[in-house]
């Protein structure tokens, strides 16, 4: 091989890994500083950011990212009576185009899951009520053991009574459990009191623009709520 030759091959080897170490630098300087604007947005315990592609900084100056997967944890949701812990929330988005002053875009696809403890759930429920894993049911129904105690006037005491629920998303933003069956004692009223007590609605507030509940499933650990979107508004 000319010596020519060999030099410009070294050159180009060097400028592609200053290129490659820059890139490097550059993409890590962004996932800080994007973990850093969500952890402070959303109240966050921890934020992890991973941005794909490469090069990043090409992708930069077209203004598009290839991917964005963002890991929150412990975050705290508040509707104005009740707040609800999600102790983690797995967010990916994909095709970001962003606006000429990189504060914000659209993705065109984001999906997601969040998850919560069944410890997390009966903080976020009325007093004297208590959410556990109930069991598989037939269908693939996810279903949750709710305790709730209550006081009858008519009894003049307070029951506990124990009772499986379905649980399911409604609106695009709201956790729903509804109890399959209420043992009443056959006592006029103490049926609706109970259920007014155990049945449980929860809105999932600070979701973003585009973004809705999809799905969820309980598990022996908790419960994942699935959520996905369309052209979603991402802002910095």
């Amino acid at each position: 091989m000319p010596r020519g030759l060999r030099i410009t091959l070294v050159i180009l080897l060097v400028l592609g890994g200053l290129f490659v170490g820059a890139d490097r630098l550059a993409v890590h300087f962004a996932e800080s500083r994007l973990a850093d604007e969500v952890r402070s947005a959303r109240s966050a315990e921890d934020v992890e950011v991973s941005i794909g592609g490469f090069p990043f900084l090409t992708q930069i100056a077209g203004r598009d990212l290839e991917s964005v997967d963002i890991t929150i944890s412990g975050m705290t949701t508040d509707n104005g009576e009740r707040t609800l812990e999600v102790r983690k929330f797995d967010v990916r988005a994909r095709d970001i185009a962003l606006n000429s002053g990189y504060s914000g875009g659209v993705a065109q696809e984001a999906t997601g899951t969040a998850y919560l403890t069944y410890e997390d759930l009966s903080a976020a429920a009325d007093e004297g009520v208590s959410l556990a894993y109930g069991g598989a049911a037939e269908g693939g129904a996810s279903k949750v053991e709710v305790t709730g105690s209550v006081y009858v006037p008519l009894l003049d005491r307070t029951i506990e009574r124990s009772t499986t629920s379905t649980i399911s998303v409604e609106n695009g933003d709201t956790i729903r459990l509804r109890a399959d069956e209420v043992p009443g004692e056959g006592i006029p009223g103490v049926e609706e009191l109970i259920r007014e007590k155990i049945d449980y609605t929860r809105q999932i507030d600070g979701l973003p623009s585009g973004v809705a509940l999809t799905g969820i499933k309980a598990t022996e650990d908790g419960v994942e709520v699935a959520f996905s979107g369309s052209r979603v508004s991402v802002t910095g």
